[in-house]
């Protein structure tokens, strides 16, 4: 089962069927770039179901954001650790209307303290495009360092930087 969390202004719960018109949005917008997209309607669906594989798989994942006032949903964000990464990854995106709201920081803090408190996790990367501004100021918020190593998911693909979070630090307000 996978679990919930939430924060003062965010549920953090299973990404559902409830939650895809809002990630095929985005996945159809240039918004998705630095998630490898854009990207065709049919891919959010695998995209979904990729991601509650993954809860089964490796026991940790994605959750998807909602608003806890109104329950509309915001991005996605949780653990993220497919093969070939080095290790698991804080990942993070918002939707259109979401972002400069401290949304993702908010989020990230929680999931930081899953991993450490639940998972036993000591430290994640979050695999950062080096032209993704907002994900790096996101990552800086939440205490992670750019370690300077590059990484390609693909070898065809584009390289990312790793920012590395120690979670034995606790995490950052």
């Amino acid at each position: 089962m996978i679990p919930t969390l939430a924060t003062r202004r965010l549920h953090l719960v299973p990404p559902s069927l409830a939650h895809l018109p809002a990630e095929r949005e985005f996945l159809a917008s240039d918004r998705s770039a630095f998630v490898g997209g854009p990207a065709p309607r049919h891919k959010a669906w695998r995209v979904f179901a990729l991601h509650l594989g993954h809860w089964q798989i490796l026991g940790y994942g994605m959750w998807a954001a909602l608003e806890r006032d109104s329950g509309a949903p915001v991005g996605l964000v949780g653990l993220w650790g497919p093969e070939p990464w080095p290790m698991p990854e804080l990942a993070y995106h918002l939707y259109e209307g979401a972002e400069g709201k401290g949304y993702a920081t908010e989020a990230g803090r929680a999931v930081l303290d899953f991993a450490r408190d639940r998972l036993g996790m000591a430290e994640l990367a979050s695999m950062i495009d080096p032209k993704n501004a907002a994900s790096q100021a996101v990552a800086r918020r939440l205490g992670a360092e750019n370690t300077h190593r590059e990484f390609r998911a693909d070898p065809d693909g584009p390289a990312v930087e790793i920012w590395r979070h120690d979670l034995t630090k606790g995490t950052r307000a």
